[in-house]
């Protein structure tokens, strides 16, 4: 089936295809060449501009300075869209030098000064509009929480207890939101222990980006909630760039967001986690 298309692609001299995990959007596959080895994300039946938002995100990363996946090319087979990237080979590093990459990514601020990307987010279960706007409570509370909760509710995979529990704890977001300046920066937009890794010289990566000029702490919410980041991480994030006052109140706004997302994915599985959040959110912001 791979022999297909392979031959469509822009390499020469290709030795071997394998297979590897690329998480639950796209196949992916390591291609080995005379010439070296590559990534490859391929994408069934869907034209070229599938993957515009993703390799926009791996630009954004480039001028920013921050090491992720180099796009090598893109396009369109008879079988599929693909997104060719250079191979990276895993290594072991330190949590505090991946703390000051992501400190980095966020010192990178929005080049019209809004929350936004040129490019929606495109899920395999989901998708969220990301038009440029003046309000991260827009953006995130109105686009994507908001979103989710009709999602949920379609599916049924709310109670009405749980609709109720929602719109309380959407109230108590909206005012916290409301008395923090929330600064639109680059993000990874889903920054769990997947998606970054080290390097065979032990440099960070981030890879997988789903890039979004928001919060910062989006980013630093998503982190908490599989783990995969140790204090070292957050020591050295924090040393680079401070949280600001409150941020431990405004995270499980985040972790509610992702969990939001796997809910409505995954099932009734992370419904548990979904309430206890919920739940944690009124508590702490009466």
């Amino acid at each position: 089936m791979v022999d297909d298309w392979i031959h469509q692609l822009p390499l020469e001299d290709v030795q071997q295809v394998t297979q590897v995990g690329g998480g639950d959007v796209n196949q992916a596959f390591r291609i080995d060449t005379g010439k070296g080895s590559y990534f490859l994300l391929f994408q069934p039946n869907q034209t070229r501009s599938f993957y515009a938002g993703e390799i926009a995100g791996l630009h954004a990363f480039k001028e920013a300075g921050i090491l992720a996946p180099r796009v090598i090319a893109s396009g369109q087979t008879s079988a599929g869209a693909y997104l060719l990237l250079n191979y990276l080979e895993r290594g072991t590093g330190k949590q505090s030098d991946l703390g000051k990459l992501v400190a980095h990514l966020h010192r990178s601020e929005s080049p019209n000064g809004r929350f936004g990307f040129d490019y929606p987010y495109s899920g395999s279960s989901i998708s969220f509009n990301n038009d440029w706007t003046d309000s991260w409570t827009e953006l995130f509370v109105n686009r994507r929480l908001d979103v989710l909760a009709a999602l949920l509710q379609k599916k049924r995979l709310w109670t009405s207890g749980d609709v109720k529990l929602y719109e309380k704890s959407r109230d108590r977001i909206v005012a916290e939101l409301a008395s923090h300046t929330s600064k639109p920066v680059l993000l990874h937009g889903d920054l769990w222990g997947g998606n970054y890794m080290f390097l065979a010289d032990g440099s960070p990566a981030l890879i997988d980006p789903a890039a979004v000029y928001g919060d910062r702490e989006l980013d630093l919410g998503v982190t908490t909630v599989f783990g995969g980041f140790t204090s070292e991480f957050y020591r050295a994030y924090a040393a680079a760039y401070p949280f600001d006052e409150g941020y431990e109140k405004r995270l499980p706004f985040y972790r509610l967001y992702y969990l939001m997302v796997h809910l409505n994915k995954f099932g009734s599985s992370y419904a548990g986690s979904v309430s206890a959040t919920l739940r944690q959110i009124s508590r702490e912001n009466q």
